[in-house]
């Protein structure tokens, strides 16, 4: 059975390329004009910092190896996944989940550029109470993965599966 193409996917490709192209601006202004990696760090509010890292890993800086063999080796599986993902986006017929879809497609793309251009993700976004730092140095590509795992996750969750109608389901043969 071939699937229907998604009725959204216009939408879902505008809202992932949405998603890219403000994760590369905000590295771009980031790197060019605010020139952090030379600060290391810029105070923006008490518990907000701009704050230069260099993350040769995954998620949470795990497997951090900056040589070129985990370099490629992220490029391809996070490609695979963005596949993945766009290939999803084509098939799904909720609104809502191809939103979701679309930010970890931009976040994704957007991290696959910095990785094949830098050789790392660039991170620089250090939310934090005092000394304490509930959540890694991100940048706008990993908070773009983040809300739309969670949302499908959410949607998941609360929606669950529709029942069909009494008029929906197949009559017997």
């Amino acid at each position: 059975m071939i699937a229907k193409r998604s009725p959204h996917l216009r939408f879902g490709l505008i809202f992932a390329a949405i998603a890219f192209l403000l994760d590369q601006v905000s590295k771009w202004v980031i790197i060019t004009p605010l020139s952090l990696e030379a600060k290391r760090v810029v105070t923006i509010l008490p518990f907000f910092d701009l704050r230069w890292a260099e993350n040769c890993g995954i998620s949470l800086s795990m497997f951090a190896n900056c040589t070129d063999t985990t370099r490629w080796t992220l490029v391809a599986v996070t490609g695979l996944v963005a596949g993945a993902v766009a290939i999803w986006m084509t098939r799904e017929q909720a609104k809502g989940d191809v939103i979701a879809l679309a930010m970890i497609l931009g976040g994704a793309l957007g991290n696959i550029v910095d990785r094949t251009r830098y050789g790392y993700v660039v991170d620089f976004a250090d939310l934090h109470i005092g000394e304490f730092r509930p959540f890694m140095i991100f940048n706008v590509a990993d908070a773009c993965i983040t809300i739309g795992v969670l949302l499908l996750v959410a949607r998941a969750l609360l929606l669950g599966e529709k029942t069909p109608e009494a008029g929906d389901t197949p009559a017997a043969d």
